[in-house]
């Protein structure tokens, strides 16, 4: 599922992604995570990308995922555990103008496993999406509430919360692009 304003801003919208990626055989699901902002329309997208191996199948049962987006942070959860912690640092590199709700499925085989080594296979159609739960908490872009993952009711996280994202990242986490020494450093300041 994704938030994005694409439909008021094409080719120069905002987007926060969670994408399950292709399944690369014996190996275990990868979730993605990603934050953009003013995407371009030349197809040079600055992706801020994190990609975690689950601890569980996805698919044995229900599981629950979360981001929470707020005028500080942008926070994503499984199963109420934060994997995730986007910090604004800046107005350039943090999405601030309103965004729409999507939940799809689409083929991104060119890209998403094994960099499209791995397609998907279409004799396993149709491909089922279901969504129970489904929660959408928000205020208009006018509003200044200020959303938070801390039992305590302050910004942030708590130590507790913290503990579990550096779990999860030093045991999960498989990319990150503020590590990948590929990227281009100019264009992700907030690394």
């Amino acid at each position: 599922y994704q938030l994005s304003n694409n439909e008021a801003l094409p080719g120069h919208h905002d987007e926060i992604d969670v994408e399950f990626l292709g399944t690369t055989p014996f190996e275990p699901y990868v979730l993605q995570t990603n934050v953009y902002m003013r995407g371009s329309g030349d197809g040079n997208i600055i992706g801020r990308e994190m990609k975690f191996y689950l601890w569980f199948d996805p698919t044995a049962e229900f599981h629950r995922y979360a981001i929470i987006w707020n005028p500080a942070e942008i926070i994503f959860f499984v199963d109420d555990i934060p994997i995730r912690r986007y910090p604004k640092k800046s107005d350039w590199t943090f999405p601030m103008r309103p965004m729409w709700v999507y939940g799809s499925i689409w083929d991104a085989s060119s890209w998403a496993t094994d960099h499209g080594k791995y397609r998907a296979d279409y004799d396993y159609e149709p491909f089922v999406a279901r969504y129970r739960d489904f929660k959408i908490s928000g205020c208009t872009a006018a509003c200044s509430r200020h959303v938070t993952a801390s039992p305590y009711g302050r910004p942030g996280l708590s130590g507790g919360q913290y503990a579990a994202m550096e779990w999860v990242q030093r045991h999960y986490m498989v990319y990150d692009y503020c590590r990948d020494a590929k990227r281009d450093r100019s264009v992700i300041p907030e690394c």
